[in-house]
């Protein structure tokens, strides 16, 4: 088993330095500029798009999908990216946008894009359900370890400022208002123990968090599979307008959805299967894939890591149940 991780961290390291050493769409690795744009989805509502791919040097760790919301009494923003700096060009992008102060923040899950950029906002109040914000406490420290360790320079000064608001009460309540302005939050989960979506009412934009990928494998430290897929069912209905997935490209209806719940189909029936059959992890990163998945960003790494993230799960629920000791 250690050899097999030896070998995981082996191939990982190796896939991100070559993606390091391509230019990234947008972030300018000599400046450390991000060079984010804002795209105006509704009226007020605008996101700001990552990079489609894996953590590199060359997007500076960018690869989420943030967002904010302009109201009559302020500006409400949707995650603040992965380091310091990344903050404060959002903020700064924010103030180009619109001449209203930023108001509140909301973080929708507790990895590390949609938190470490808070030091830009340390002067306004931080929202998060109580149990992000328990999972940001006890996971930060390697958060910013293993950015600074894949994103080098980009991550400089950068250090966690948790969420200082809960907001558990507006999702019992059903509705988040800002001025005039009404949002739905939802809390369910399986990408992680708590996932929030915030649907913008007057719009019908989903910022969908961490549920939906659209053209990405997902990531999965924290995913339990079949809660995640009920999620999903749930959340189907609301996805009639546009969506903001964490990761890939924004889109209409429910696609980003069905396409997430194909691929975590697929991982559960056959990791279920092959763990029956006995195989170890090496023989399942050796199986075949569909091509459409394949044909996904971050593939190449992303999929290593849900082997190493889910299938031991299926391991374990495969052995037999223990003999009763004989008296």
């Amino acid at each position: 088993m250690k050899a097999l991780f030896m070998a995981i961290a082996g191939l990982l390291t190796g896939l991100l330095a070559s993606e390091a050493a391509c230019a990234g769409p947008g972030a300018d690795a000599k400046t450390l500029d991000y060079r984010l744009q804002a795209r105006n989805l509704a009226p007020g509502v605008f996101v700001v798009e990552g990079d489609n791919a894996d953590f590199s040097l060359a997007n500076g760790c960018n690869i989420i999908n943030t967002g904010f919301i302009v109201t009559d009494n302020g500006v409400l923003v949707i995650n603040t990216g992965p380091s310091k700096r990344y903050g404060e060009q959002l903020r700064a992008l924010i103030a180009r946008t619109t001449t209203q102060p930023v108001r509140r923040v909301v973080h929708l899950n507790l990895h590390p894009d949609y938190f470490l950029g808070n030091q830009a906002f340390a002067d306004v109040p931080r929202y998060a359900t109580a149990a992000t914000t328990a999972g940001m406490q006890r996971d930060a420290a390697a958060y910013e370890t293993n950015l600074y360790r894949l994103c080098g320079d980009w991550m400089r000064g950068t250090e966690a400022v948790l969420p200082d608001q809960a907001v558990d009460a507006a999702v019992k309540a059903g509705e988040w208002r800002l001025g005039s302005h009404s949002f739905s939050l939802l809390e369910l989960g399986g990408h992680t123990a708590s996932d929030l979506v915030l649907v913008d009412r007057s719009s019908g934009v989903v910022f969908a968090g961490g549920l939906v990928f659209a053209q990405r494998v997902p990531t999965t430290p924290h995913a339990v599979v079949s809660t995640w897929l009920r999620s999903l069912d749930s959340l189907q209905p609301r996805l009639l307008k546009t969506v903001v997935p964490s990761h890939g490209p924004v889109h209409d209806g429910g696609q980003g959805a069905e396409g997430t719940r194909a691929y975590l189909k697929w991982l559960d029936k056959n990791f279920d299967t092959w763990a029956r059959q006995g195989w170890d992890m090496n023989e399942v990163l050796r199986a075949p894939v569909p091509t459409e998945f394949r044909q996904w960003a971050a593939f190449d790494t992303e999929y290593v890591r849900n082997v190493a993230h889910l299938f031991p799960y299926y391991e374990r629920q495969a052995l037999p149940a223990a003999a009763p000791l004989k008296k």
